[in-house]
């Protein structure tokens, strides 16, 4: 007898492998689903609450303080991070532990941020007393409206309700990145109505790959007597020499005010490979107008010209005079690249 159902038919000779994408395709896309409802919330029910936990936050004399329990208080931990790291100063209580002395975190000029998809967690209940005896604003994120937690805050964000991308609709998965959606659309709200800017950023990540981006190419770059340069009129066969002195594979070429006009590459040589090259004039084989960077410019930024240009060295000059000079190598020293 043929099988009724050709979905079933189809997955039944499956290999594994097969399996297990399809496996993956349907939770992104319960997951997505997800979004999509909170973005569609945002312009309906969920905006008017936004803009109020929006405020509440960024006008509190104090921190922010986000608290949850099991995959929720793990989602805490992280929004409570992105919140700390954009400008918004903020750490994690856990609320059970907030009952055993952790209370004591948080003060009468902090707002609490509290996240619980049911809103009905018990342990919650000390922190939203201790909440309301110190007139401490609460913000929920919970997907139950008439929840005791939502009831209590002063702003409730309620989230639409999405199936888990678990088969059963029990392991929070589409819940908890939710939860974290709408978390980090609050601290990217907050970031940029505070005009957050990227060297606020760079303030506050000094180390690793991120700490590299963010410094400046007054930082890395060569200057004084390292950077290749000759006036206009040099013969090619002095600036070579300079080019290869200086080991960047370039030279910077000035006029008589000192300000950058033009540079001479590796490129260029092979593009004007002849046998008089090297009693040439620079000015006849140099790039006019070369591409410059200024000394405050972040790495990650400098790093971005390199690539798109297609180049491995930029001159850094100040109201056009050449003041030093970055090569692709000082950034993946750096851990820039």
């Amino acid at each position: 007898m043929a099988n009724p159902n050709p979905l079933m038919a189809k997955s039944s000779g499956t290999d594994p492998a097969d399996a297990a994408i399809e496996s993956a395709l349907r939770t992104l896309d319960a997951e997505g689903s997800g979004i999509a409802a909170i973005t569609a919330a945002l312009q309906s029910d969920l905006r008017a609450p936004f803009i109020a936990a929006t405020d509440l936050i960024k006008n509190a004399k104090g921190r922010l303080i986000v608290t949850g329990l099991g995959k929720s208080g793990h989602i805490g931990r992280k929004v409570a991070a992105t919140f700390a790291s954009t400008g918004t100063p903020a750490f994690f209580v856990h609320a059970a532990e907030a009952s055993h002395g952790d209370l004591g975190m948080i003060t009468a000029d902090d707002v609490i941020l509290a996240l619980s998809w049911s809103g009905e967690q018990p342990e919650m209940k000390n922190l939203i007393t201790y909440a309301k005896r110190f007139r401490i604003h609460v913000i929920a994120i919970s997907a139950e409206r008439e929840s005791s937690l939502a009831k209590a805050a002063d702003v409730a964000l309620t989230l639409p309700k999405a199936r888990e991308a678990c088969p059963h609709n029990l392991a929070p998965t589409t819940s908890s990145l939710m939860m974290l959606a709408l978390g980090d659309a609050l601290a990217i709200a907050l970031l940029e109505g505070r005009g957050f800017t990227s060297v606020d950023f760079s303030v506050l990540h000094p180390g690793g790959k991120l700490g590299a981006l963010l410094k400046y190419t007054r930082d890395l770059m060569h200057a004084g007597d390292s950077v290749p340069l000759k006036p206009l009129g040099t013969k090619m066969s002095d600036a070579l020499v300079e080019m290869t002195s200086k080991g960047f594979g370039c030279v910077g070429i000035t006029d008589t005010r000192g300000h950058i006009v033009g540079i001479v590459t590796d490129g260029d040589l092979r593009r004007h490979m002849r046998s008089d090259l090297m009693t040439a004039s620079v000015d006849d084989v140099m790039t006019k107008n070369p591409k410059t960077i200024g000394r405050d410019l972040l790495a990650g930024e400098a790093l971005e010209i390199l690539n798109s240009s297609k180049i491995t060295a930029l001159i850094v000059t100040d109201a056009g005079k050449p003041v030093g000079i970055v090569h692709l190598h000082d950034l993946l020293r750096a851990g820039v690249a």
